[in-house]
């Protein structure tokens, strides 16, 4: 499956240290890691939410593929509108995602505030 990940640039800096390969630790107040199924949402989110609450006024959208088997076993949230569509990964469940990642996380949009 191909999914999405909103990111700033803090976050992206840790994706690139890992060679491309995995999402970084979620922090003690992200109980949940949310790829989303569009790249439109995942626009909205980085476009809207990223660029407006990044100290550098940047977000990034990131594309990615997870092996179908393993992704087949979270339920898909829609959270507003139709395309909303997100998976929820528990905290503690990111490491064992990040081995079910398929090839490398790429960057495919660059938002700026300026």
């Amino acid at each position: 499956m191909i999914l999405y990940r909103p990111v700033g640039t803090a976050e992206l800096e840790l994706i690139i240290r890992s060679g491309y390969k995995c999402f970084p630790p979620r922090l003690p107040e992200q109980p949940i890691f949310y790829p989303v199924l569009n790249e439109k949402y995942a626009c909205e989110i980085a476009e809207k939410w990223n660029v407006k609450s990044a100290s550098d006024r940047r977000g990034y959208v990131t594309r990615f593929e997870v092996d179908d088997e393993y992704i087949s076993g979270f339920e898909v949230q829609t959270v507003g509108r139709n395309y909303h569509q997100e998976l929820w990964i528990p905290a503690e469940e990111l490491e064992n995602f990040n081995k079910h990642i398929v090839g490398s996380i790429t960057v495919i949009s660059t938002y700026t505030g300026e």
